[in-house]
């Protein structure tokens, strides 16, 4: 029998979209083909905290207590750590025969199969900040471990809307005005950052922080007299907000279309799907708590109109050097029916019942087959990564 391929499902993390992680991360582990997949589940607590595999399960049932964690730079204490460099130390869940003790990186005959987590690929199921915004990203790439998804560039460039919708733009991609202003400039001068964007955008306008997902910390702004509100409750998150011209007018509403893309440098696009929400917008609390939202799938287009879709959202996975998996979101206006990208998720929803893979689904694609390619496009990617040369001899 083939040895198994041991898959580090990485969850939970600091961002406003810890229990959505958790929802994902209990989907996937349940999914996974055992057959072929070893899990070792890693939890990440609110507060940054990594968590063995037992402490890792709790969490994913919400029965976590605190006893033991990660403390970086103290891997003695915290039995089943392994050293990522020195002074740094994430938990690695024990496996009965096989614990691993921590290494000195300073070593002189280190074995190469040495490695920081007894892991053969990371599965961050992480959403938002911390998680998919290249910081984790980052963390496995110095650790030299293989993962799915995204790297670093693709992950930040997608969690940055600012700076998403300037290469989108540099693609040639349609989408709606929009302005950016930081929370300094907010602060420093309301009045004069108001009249900035009365001039370049119409009533309604959305206002968003430019990195955080789930909807967390947008509001539709109706008037001028909602306007100062959002924009304090988007600088509570981060210290650029976005704020877009809104869809369809003040009577109209845009519909919602979304499309899955997969794959590394030749990536392939699902059919669309649409949203319908319960509430003005899709907001939070529509995608995860209040019922009434629906899911079209396939979305009720033309043909060509889903062409159009197909060919922007692989165009937007693109532009943002984006890898493995992403959901292209798009704003259609009811009126004219023109559509434009709205954004790129690069780690999106992934419950059996998330858009993201019911669209591949819908396209021939099952949820344990899904895991398994991005498991192989990130084992893929990561055997492309290692032709590459860092110095000169």
């Amino acid at each position: 029998m083939a040895k198994k391929i041991r898959v580090g499902v990485l969850f939970g993390g600091r961002s406003g979209e810890h229990e959505v992680s958790l929802l994902s991360a209990a989907s996937v582990v349940e999914s996974i083909d055992k057959r072929k997949y070893e899990v070792v589940p890693i939890g990440i607590t609110k507060d940054g905290r990594w968590l063995t595999a037992d402490h890792a399960e709790r969490l994913l049932r919400g029965e976590h207590k605190e006893e033991r964690h990660l403390r970086a730079g103290d891997p003695e204490s915290t039995p089943g750590a392994a050293l990522l460099a020195k002074g740094e130390s994430v938990m690695v869940p024990p496996v009965p025969g096989r614990e691993l003790e921590p290494f000195e990186v300073d070593a002189p005959q280190r074995r190469a199969s040495d490695r920081a987590i007894n892991v053969d690929i990371i599965f961050p199921v992480l959403h938002g900040t911390f998680g998919e915004d290249g910081t984790i990203q980052g963390l496995l790439e110095l650790a030299d471990i293989p993962y799915v998804g995204a790297g670093v560039l693709g992950s930040a460039a997608g969690m940055d809307k600012d700076v998403m919708k300037r290469l989108f733009k540099q693609a040639g991609l349609d989408m709606v005005k929009h302005v950016t202003v930081l929370r300094s400039q907010w602060e420093k001068d309301p009045k004069q950052v108001r009249r900035e964007i009365e001039k370049a955008l119409k009533y309604p306008v959305f206002v968003k922080p430019a990195n955080l997902g789930s909807s967390v910390g947008i509001s539709k702004v109706h008037d001028r007299g909602e306007i100062d509100g959002a924009m304090k409750e988007a600088a509570k998150f981060d210290r650029k907000i976005v704020v877009e011209q809104g869809v369809g007018g003040k009577s109209g509403r845009a519909r919602e279309i979304e499309c899955s893309v997969l794959g590394n440098d030749e990536p392939q696009a699902s059919v669309a799907g649409e949203v319908v929400p319960a509430a003005e917008f899709y907001d939070y609390n529509a995608k995860y708590i209040d019922e009434g939202s629906k899911l079209i799938i396939p979305a009720k287009l033309t043909r060509a109109q889903q062409k159009k879709v197909q060919e922007m959202a692989v165009k937007a996975f693109l532009a943002v050097d984006c890898s493995g998996l992403a959901r292209v979101d798009f704003l259609m206006d009811p009126k004219t029916d023109r559509i434009y990208v709205n954004e790129i998720n690069t780690m999106p929803g992934f419950t059996s019942i998330s858009m993201y893979p019911k669209l591949w689904a819908a396209s021939g694609i099952s949820y344990p087959d899904l895991i398994d390619r991005l498991i192989q496009l990130g084992l893929e990617r990561f055997e492309e990564k290692k032709r590459n040369q860092y110095t000169k001899d």
